[in-house]
This record gives C-alpha cells, structure tokens and sequence, in this order.
C-alpha cells in the first residue's frame, strides 16, 4: 500500500498518489463552530488545497448533496451529510432511546440535558435538550467535549478503553474555560470516584458558571456506550438533588437500549 503523501503548502498541487476522498475530507474538515459559512478562497485556505482543486471537489460534494452553495458563493454543510448521520448507531439510534427520559429531565429542570458518546480522546455530543430559559453553554450538537474537563467526559473516560485512558491522562488538561488545570494526580482520583460512584459532576465558569451531573448508559453486556447530563446554573440547584432523576433517567435509558 503507497503511503498517503503529505499535505501540499498552499496554492501548490496536491501531491502526486494523495487519494481524491483524502482531499474531500479535507475540504468537510474546513467547516467547523465560527466557519459554517466559507467563500472558495477561505475553504481553499482552511484545506490547504488550491483553489482549483478545492472548486472541483466542492461542486462533485455539491452533486452528491454534502454541500450547498449560497447565492452569495459561500459554501455550506448539505442536508446529504445530515441524512447518512442519522443512520449512526452511535448517534441517532441512542438518541432515540434516550429521547424520552431527556424529555423529563428537561421537564423537571427546564435546564441543559445532554447526550455524548466517546470518540477518540473526546466526547461527542449527540442531542441537547434546551430552553430560552437556560444558561450559556460552550457546546452544540456534533461539537466535541474534552473529557478530562466536562461530567460526560469523565464518564466516558472513566469507562473508556485503557489506551484511551492513558492517552487523555498523559495529555493537555487545559480547561475551555481557562480555570485551573488538574494533575495527571488528581484527574486519576476523580476518574476513580466517578467508576466507583456511577456519577460524574463537573463545572465550567464561562461563558458563565454551570454545573452539571452525569451518568453512564449501558448497552449490550453492560458496557457503557454514552453518558447522560443536567446542567445547571452553578448554586441554583444542588448536585445532591440531582443525582437520583439523572441516575434514574440513565437506568431508563440502558433498558430501552
């Protein structure tokens, strides 16, 4: 099997054997919070593919509808790309099932519910249940949580193959809301916490203080296939109090899955 070549230094060609579907995914890989909307030079750019080439394989993902293309030239994610995500496993089929208990947390709480699965050295995020009434999140669904810092992470990590485990607790622990960063040390004792206990409660204090309560969901064998959560407003409900709807809501959903 030929090696995949490098990536080329912009405005040059791709380099000779690159696979097209490398150069496709790259240019998807573009997209991402803050750059939804791209002209042919910004996706050129973010790809770091010629403007020819990035225009070429724009127009074959447009055909096949992974993306659309505005009045005004800019590039966005098609509806394609939606439609083939919802056939994962991992994502919608959990989502269904987890649907209903959500809908109760969010009921109960009228605050964040969320739904992650592990992928690689970070969590995913599948669905989030809000209201205009709930405080300020860092996360959308399909954006990418660290484990090491969130309660869906911890969980995750907690369960997470060894490797897995390894890689995150020898990593950058850097918090996405700047506060202070755990040890190699302390990141191992939470994770034994949360192993031993089923539950995981974390806070982030930007864009303004939440906190929040997550447990594991069990699929087939007991094996833990994604991590349920509340947040909340740091102070405005007590962690105490929340720990048995979420513990409950996970059970719920292990049993429909």
């Amino acid at each position: 099997m030929t090696d995949v070549a490098p990536s080329p230094a912009r405005g040059q060609k791709p380099a000779q054997g690159e696979p097209v579907i490398d150069r496709g995914l790259r240019l998807l890989a573009a997209f991402g919070p803050g750059h939804e909307a791209l002209t042919l030079e910004q996706l050129s750019a973010r790809a770091d593919l010629p403007k020819a080439t990035a225009l070429r394989l724009a127009r074959r993902l447009i055909d096949w509808g992974a993306l659309e293309r505005h009045e005004d030239g800019r590039f966005v994610i098609g509806l394609r790309l939606l439609e083939v995500a919802t056939l994962s496993p991992r994502g919608h089929g959990i989502r269904s099932a987890a649907l209903p208990a959500m809908g109760e947390l969010h009921r109960l709480t009228g605050q964040h519910v969320l739904l992650a699965v592990l992928d690689g050295n970070e969590a995913v995020l599948v669905e989030r249940l809000s209201s205009p009434q709930a405080g300020k999140v860092l996360f959308r669904v399909g954006g990418r949580l660290p484990l090491h810092a969130t309660s869906v992470g911890l969980v995750l990590l907690a369960h997470a193959p060894h490797d897995v485990r390894q890689s995150v607790l020898a990593g950058d622990h850097r918090r996405p809301d700047g506060g202070r960063p755990l040890s190699e040390a302390e990141l191992r004792g939470r994770l034994a916490n949360v192993y031993r206990e089923g539950v995981a409660i974390a806070s982030l204090d930007r864009p303004e203080p939440m906190s929040s309560v997550a447990v594991p969901i069990t699929g087939r064998q007991r094996s833990v296939v994604a991590a349920l959560a509340v947040v909340v407003p740091t102070g405005a409900i007590s962690m105490a109090a929340l720990k048995q709807p979420v513990i409950a809501a996970g059970r719920a959903v292990s049993r429909a899955l």
